[in-house]
């Protein structure tokens, strides 16, 4: 064992698959980065996967690409299906060997997932979250599809790469064909258990057929459906032993279906709260397993491998957000990894909205070739007033390019707003983000001025070139009648101040910082919150029931909310695509009154006294909190131009929320103040 790898012995111990040998047991997990879609971005996909292959990865997998038309996921989506196709992949797969990586092609069939009139499916049952019902596949459809996936497969190597997964999880087709919900067919390929399971063995046995024995197979499966109609336990791992002997070299496992309503990705997912499954198949096969689903720290990789819960670990967007977190690990310096805190809010919400995904804390994710922190010609003093996340993002890459920089702040300790979010239920992962920043800004030689409220005047003195105003926010005040009465509270003093609050309480807001400060308030804290969160859920972490579900054993909430807007529409219809729906089902869990459509009359001893739907009524609570939006702080920027900032040479520039304050948007505010920062 080398001194490197004495950090994680067991993460980044090499692993012998006979006839090909992985660097290291660190899987990137499959992702749709949007930029497998269209041959154009061909080389932004093969630069994105190149750093990640410079950066250690033992094996990356690719986004899916569908083994026919059929199968897409959007109309003209990725497929691989021709040899034009496959000679421009060429450019992915040489540039992750340059690398000194390996690389697999992910073939994913949409089955009723699919945003198309097209589609197909087991039995033509339409899905809860596609708009298209699809139809049900002839027995030549289903033989052709198994062929489909062989000719990929032959492509994929043709293109050079080391091997594919194929994808039998997330509801995708092959697992429509597993599950007796989208499984009605009563020929050889339905029926069954024994017939259901058909489809997936001999797509691995004909897709071994075709390329051999020194090629990799992986399968992905589905551990847990975590919807009605699924597997059981049983099922599953009679599956994994047929899968191994169809010819897979190692199975990667996936955690429910796309539609079903638990979550399994999101920050408020336990870390590696579903290792325990791939240590049960484990058990059941010799072929090397895959643990999956809220990974995200070298630790908790090497906790879960030598533990023996799994041979590998697959991490998609913690890869997003550090391309170079193996790399890291190995030489001692997991306090540099950019670690993935599942926002999902620039990665999976990007995706769904046909936009190019990115990361949050990581904005040069599948921007390789456009955002570049290149060494400075023209090194400048610059001055960053505010720590939070544009502040701390701007100060370290201008110092990393060279810059000298000074970064201000008036409270005792960096993240500005993100100290806020970390208080939140689920989101204690945000410590994270402020840990690598702080890393950065002594690595890169920030000179940190905390418990510091600079003023114009000094920073003019100073004669800095550049200065760049992330001052925050200031929380907006709506104007009611009886505001400033004492039952009312800003978020601030709440989460910031701790200022006791009552049993019954009505939030004003249901914004991203509404829904936060409900949780919050409505959260019973457990000595082991893993377990609770997995009983609140209704999950079976025995695997004894179908689809390892069972009764939700919710905990009564600690207060008696009411989450109010102003707005008609839907309460929180404007969170995130891929994460608001967990916020809302937490809040119903713990009934809180979500109610739109409010007109706020006045606040006095009695309550708040609301009208909805023209009825007038008092709600008698504790404390009124108010979440009400938020203004952009920008009184320093205001005072330094009117000193003539300007005249002297000073170029000041603002970012962040001082810039625009909605719903404070730290995923706009990073990647702001990075742009800025490597273009000054």
């Amino acid at each position: 064992m080398s001194a490197a790898n004495s950090h994680y012995p067991n993460m980044l111990a090499p692993l012998d698959l006979g006839f090909t040998t992985l660097r290291n047991r660190v899987l990137m997990g499959s992702m749709h980065t949007g930029l497998e879609d269209r041959f154009y971005n061909i080389e932004k996909l093969a630069a994105y996967f190149a750093e990640r292959s410079r950066g250690g990865v033992g094996v990356i997998v690719t986004g899916g690409f569908s083994p026919n038309r059929r199968g897409e996921l959007l109309p003209l989506a990725s497929r691989m299906e021709n040899k034009v196709t496959a000679l421009l992949h060429r450019r992915v797969t040489s540039q992750v060997h340059n690398e000194g990586g390996k690389i697999c092609l992910q073939l994913l069939h949409s089955g009723r997932y699919g945003y198309t009139p097209y589609s197909l499916s087991p039995s033509g049952i339409k899905s809860p979250i596609t708009p298209f019902k699809p139809g049900k596949m002839s027995a030549r459809q289903v033989e052709g599809t198994i062929d489909d996936f062989a000719s990929a497969a032959e492509l994929a190597m043709y293109a050079g790469y080391d091997g594919v997964e194929i994808m039998g999880s997330e509801g995708y087709l092959i697992n429509q064909f597993l599950c007796a919900r989208t499984n009605q067919r009563d020929d050889k390929w339905g029926g069954s258990a024994t017939n259901r399971m058909r489809f997936a063995v001999e797509t691995v046995r004909k897709v071994r057929e075709a390329v051999g024995r020194n090629f990799i197979i992986i399968y992905r499966m589905s551990l847990m459906d975590l919807v009605e109609g699924g597997q059981t336990w049983e099922e599953i791992a009679d599956l994994a032993k047929q899968i191994e002997a169809a010819g897979a070299t190692i199975i990667n496992t996936g955690i429910g279906w796309h539609e079903a309503r638990i979550p399994t990705i999101v920050t408020s997912v336990p870390r590696g709260a579903f290792s325990f499954a791939s240590g049960r198949l484990k058990q059941e096969v010799s072929i090397p397993v895959c643990a999956s689903n809220r990974i995200n720290t070298p630790e908790l990789a090497e906790e879960i491998i030598s533990s023996g819960e799994a041979d590998m670990v697959s991490m998609a967007r913690p890869l997003l957000a550090d391309a170079f977190f193996v790399e890291k690990a190995a030489n001692g310096k997991a306090n540099e990894i950019n670690t993935c805190i599942a926002c999902n809010q620039a990665c999976l919400d990007h995706t769904f909205q046909a936009k190019r995904a990115s990361c949050l804390v990581n904005p040069r994710a599948c921007h390789e070739l456009e955002l570049r922190y290149l060494p400075t010609q023209n090194k400048k003093r610059v001055a960053v007033v505010g720590a939070g996340p544009a502040g701390m993002a701007a100060s370290t890459v201008a110092a990393e390019r060279g810059h000298d920089v000074t970064l201000y702040d008036a409270k005792s300790e960096i993240g500005g707003q993100f100290n806020i979010a970390k208080q939140i239920p689920g989101k204690e992962d945000f410590n994270e983000t402020m840990r690598y920043f702080g890393a950065m800004v002594e690595k890169h030689g920030v000179q940190l001025k905390l418990n510091h409220r600079v003023t114009a005047q000094e920073l003019l003195d100073e004669g800095y070139d550049e200065v760049l105003v992330a001052t925050g926010i200031t929380p907006r005040t709506p104007g009611i009648p009886g505001v400033e009465h004492e039952k009312v509270m800003t978020y601030l003093e709440v989460l910031d101040e701790k200022k006791p609050v009552g049993r019954k309480v009505a939030v004003i807001g249901a914004g991203g910082i509404g829904f936060d400060v409900s949780e919050y308030l409505v959260h019973n804290h457990s000595d082991d919150e893993k377990a609770q969160w997995y009983k609140e859920w209704g999950i079976d972490t025995s695997l004894e029931n179908r689809s390892a579900l069972t009764e939700p054993q919710v905990l009564p909430p600690e207060r008696d909310i009411y989450l109010l807007q102003r707005k008609t529409s839907g309460v929180g219809a404007g969170l995130g695509k891929t994460s608001g729906w967990v916020h809302r089902a937490v809040l119903k869990m713990k009934n809180v009154q979500m109610i739109p459509g409010v007109s706020y009359d006045k606040i006095d001893d009695a309550g708040l006294h609301i009208t909805v739907n023209g009825e007038a009524k008092v709600l008698d609570v504790d404390n009124i909190i108010i979440c009400a939006g938020q203004e952009p702080n920008r009184s320093l920027a205001d005072e330094l131009k009117s000193l003539g900032s300007d005249s002297k040479g000073m170029n000041v520039q603002v970012i962040g929320g001082a810039d625009v304050a909605a719903e404070l948007d730290a995923k706009r505010a990073i990647n702001q103040g990075s742009r800025l920062a490597a273009k000054i």
